[in-house]
């Protein structure tokens, strides 16, 4: 296992998804349910599903195309969506 990968991983994805709507609908469904260790279990068995999935179609993709290609469309995916958000436009 390579560390700086793994460091690197974690460190995007913690700061990527803190405070982010998935952590308002865990305090929202916590709050609502009074099961705080039921909804925490939910939500990382979903988060978990849709990790695979992503790296799953990362790791496919990587095989056909350029890994720099994919990282920069999802950056120009990421700034499209951005400004039509920004705009109102979604």
């Amino acid at each position: 296992m390579d560390g700086k990968v793994l460091f690197a991983t974690f460190s995007a994805v913690f700061m990527a998804e803190l405070a982010d709507k998935t952590q308002l609908v865990g305090i929202g469904m916590a709050a609502k349910s009074g099961k705080p260790l039921t909804v925490w279990l939910g939500s990382v068995l979903a988060y978990m599903l849709v990790t695979i999935i992503s790296v799953l179609i990362g790791a496919l993709l990587a095989r056909f195309i350029s890994p720099l290609f994919i990282r920069y469309l999802g950056a120009g995916l990421f700034i499209i969506i951005g400004i039509s958000m920004l705009f109102n436009l979604l």
